[in-house]
């Protein structure tokens, strides 16, 4: 990797100018975080696969006529996307009980929702990402209300195509965290899927054990991370059965 202008660091990621204005190039770290970067780690060869997974999965999103700011994967690490205009929000689509929903409304954990949910987080790291309703979103002005319809009918979308990608290779889509962003082209600006997909930003379980195969095991020190990020790989068909995993990749640039 050459020497770059780093514009934007986060937790597992990394954005540099790109070859082409317009572009970045998104780099995936082995950093491992929880808890708002309470909990940390570097874990050999995480990014690596996410970076894999990932662009798997945009892949396919733009298959099914969902628009992404993906343009191609570089190398082992690293993937062209589109600069776009991000909007402040994490958005979470939630089918089954988990995590701080459980925690927040003393649901049990695995019970599958009537309906999928949409929750919206303000991007904010000093503030722990805060849930924020769409009035917040709107009256503050982080999105407009033609943007927010337009974000809760990709996530919808996103969402159900996802579950039948994942349900036919044996895994629950329990939830996910995605961002958007605005791309304009000329005078015309369209709300388009952004940041990564990766058992980083999803929860992903066996569907007949119920075994997670997710950062999860990071969060609740169970061990098997890699292993678990390699066993979704394989049964979404980006590495083979008797492929040897190997971590290796560039370097990252100080």
């Amino acid at each position: 990797m050459h020497n770059r202008r780093r514009i934007y660091e986060g937790k597992a990621k990394i954005l540099f100018e790109g070859p082409e204005p317009g572009t970045y190039i998104q780099f995936f770290k082995d950093n491992a975080t929880a808890f708002n970067a309470k909990k940390h780690a570097v874990i050999d060869g995480k990014g690596v696969l996410n970076n894999r997974i990932s662009e798997y999965i945009f892949i396919q999103l733009k298959r099914f006529g969902l628009p992404t700011h993906f343009i191609k994967r570089m190398n082992m690490r690293e993937q062209l996307i589109r600069s776009l205009e991000m909007i402040p929000l994490e958005v979470v689509v939630r089918n089954i009980v988990a995590g701080s929903l459980s925690k927040r409304l003393g649901l049990e954990e695995g019970m599958t929702l009537p309906r999928s949910i949409i929750e919206f987080y303000y991007k904010k790291d000093e503030l722990d990402d805060p849930i924020v309703s769409e009035e917040h979103i709107t009256t503050f002005g982080w999105a407009s209300p033609q943007e927010l319809e337009d974000i809760i009918s990709l996530a919808n979308r996103m969402n159900d195509f996802l579950s039948g990608l994942f349900l036919g290779v044996g895994i629950k889509l329990v939830d996910f965290k995605i961002e958007f962003g605005r791309l304009w082209e000329e005078e015309i600006m369209c709300i388009v899927v952004a940041d990564e997909f990766s058992p980083d930003s999803a929860r992903l379980w066996d569907i007949t054990t119920n075994k997670k195969l997710d950062k999860d095991l990071f969060r609740q020190d169970m061990g098997g991370l890699i292993e678990a990020y390699q066993e979704v790989a394989r049964r979404l068909g980006i590495i083979n059965e008797n492929e040897i995993f190997r971590a290796k990749g560039p370097v990252l640039v100080k």
